[in-house]
């Protein structure tokens, strides 16, 4: 029976969704002639621009590992509150509360409030990546903490262990790969973040596609994606050998 509900509901999400996005075939077609104009306007690409396309990624690299670096001090202390295990429940939840209250902020608009504060330039969005990135890895540190097994701890205490090494050996061991894994992946999800936040003046190399784009010079435009996809790949192939050395 309640499998049955599940389905008649996501069906009737789908039908919903189908029926009242106004999704034409007729704009299909007349998309497909205007997005080859577009295309063959970025062809070939201005390779002239390397040396701006080397700021802005220098920008967006010192975006996501500084704000990656700040979030993972702001998610330590705040992972540690949010633990069922080590704080009370008033203090857990509330935190758990703060944090889910975090994520549910748009980052875009976390950057535009940041560059109306503090101006244009990579700083709006180091702080945009610091404060979105800390709802998400102070939940995942708080869950690595109450995942710990007590039966490593409990051998320790029994064998006559000091905190200090129950915490060295019978508790980090067990957060480490999950704490890594954790934010390895985060940085990654900041590298790309920080790719768009350009759009809205936080610098890095999006900064440079909008003005291309908005300026008629598709053959730069070009080039900056190409920056973009090669970026990317460099982050993939990073990502799969950091997860390598921590599994």
């Amino acid at each position: 029976m309640h499998r049955t509900i599940t389905w008649l509901v996501v069906i009737g999400a789908i039908a919903w969704a189908a029926l009242t996005a106004d999704v034409e075939m007729a704009k299909l077609t007349k998309a497909g002639p205007r997005l080859w104009d577009f295309l063959t306007r970025m062809i070939p690409p201005d390779f002239s621009i390397w040396q701006d396309m080397l700021r802005g990624l220098a920008e967006t690299l010192q975006i996501a590992i500084l704000g990656t670096l700040f979030a993972v001090i702001l998610s330590v202390f705040l992972g540690v509150l949010a633990s069922e295990t080590l704080m009370p429940p008033s203090i857990s939840r509330s935190t758990r509360a703060l944090l889910a209250a975090i994520r549910a902020i748009p980052l875009i608009l976390v950057a535009m409030l940041m560059v109306g504060a503090v101006g244009l330039g990579p700083l709006p969005g180091i702080l945009a990546i610091t404060f979105h990135a800390t709802g998400m890895l102070a939940k995942f540190y708080a869950e690595a903490i109450d995942n710990v097994a007590a039966g490593p701890i409990t051998a320790l205490e029994s064998a006559g262990a000091s905190r200090q090494q129950q915490l060295r050996y019978g508790i980090w061991p067990q957060m480490a790969p999950v704490i890594l894994r954790d934010t390895v992946f985060r940085f990654e999800l900041n590298l790309r973040e920080s790719l768009v936040l350009g759009v809205v003046g936080a610098g890095g190399i999006g900064l440079y596609i909008q003005t291309y784009v908005r300026s008629f010079q598709y053959e730069k435009a070009a080039t900056a994606t190409l920056t973009v996809i090669v970026l990317v790949l460099l982050s993939e192939l990073a990502n799969g050998y950091l997860k390598k050395r921590v599994s």
